[in-house]
């Protein structure tokens, strides 16, 4: 049995806060435009954004497409709408 890469939680955990890997969303929102589940993606960021209360973002650089970047505001401006911490790296 294979496991697809997007299968794995791409937020780190260290206790209340979590690590998001921008390259890791990069890869992973690759793929999903590939296969139609971009919208999938994002639902799946936001449940697990809404489990934490502050995210350290790393390697934004890796946001320097338009569609990627403007997705992951979405869902940065959501986080933060509900109390939620961003740190950037």
């Amino acid at each position: 049995m294979s496991i697809n890469r997007r299968d794995f939680l791409f937020l780190r955990s260290e206790g209340r806060s979590t690590v998001l890997s921008c390259e890791s969303l990069f890869m992973r929102f690759i793929d999903a435009q590939n296969d139609g589940t971009v919208d999938a993606l994002f639902a799946n960021l936001a449940r697990d954004l809404a489990q934490v209360k502050a995210v350290r973002l790393t390697g934004r650089s890796w946001l320097a497409r338009p569609d990627l970047r403007t997705r992951v505001d979405e869902a940065i401006d959501g986080f933060q709408r509900r109390g939620g911490r961003i740190e950037y790296d």
